[in-house]
């Protein structure tokens, strides 16, 4: 018995840290420099919600990672792929696609996830996204 209830409180800690950790991470996340982006999602009304994300290249193509629990953006982007990508003061019309089957292995090997960090994002489920430049 004394056992499940550490075990308890230790599970219970570590969901308060992963809470924290992606708190802050939303909070403090720089928004340029290095391959940081803005993606510009867009809900049923036409409203835009912007995230700071990562940007991710891959075999001549852009990706972005949904790598967190905090995912609204995600949703939004399949429902409504027409996205909005600001890198700099450029800000660039894209549509956005699910990466699956090999695709997907292979952006996933070319960028892994310490487990330190997997940790600490409570083992978030990780898909990508690719960018694909819009017609027009």
């Amino acid at each position: 018995m004394r056992a499940i209830k550490i075990l308890g409180i230790l599970l219970l800690v570590w969901v308060a840290i992963v809470a924290i950790f992606e708190s802050m991470l939303g909070y403090f996340q720089p928004e340029g420099g290095g391959d940081t982006v803005v993606i510009t999602t867009f809900d049923a009304d036409g409203t835009g919600h912007d995230r700071v994300l990562s940007g991710l290249d891959s075999d001549g193509q852009f990706y972005v990672a949904v790598n967190h629990w905090p995912r609204a953006w995600y949703r939004r982007a399949l429902e409504n792929p027409a996205v909005q990508i600001t890198r700099g003061e450029e800000t660039l019309d894209y549509t956005a696609v699910l990466v699956t089957g090999e695709e997907d292995d292979r952006v996933r090997a070319e960028h892994p996830i310490p487990i330190v960090a997997r940790i600490l994002m409570g083992f978030a489920p990780r898909h990508f996204l690719r960018l694909d430049p819009a017609a027009g």
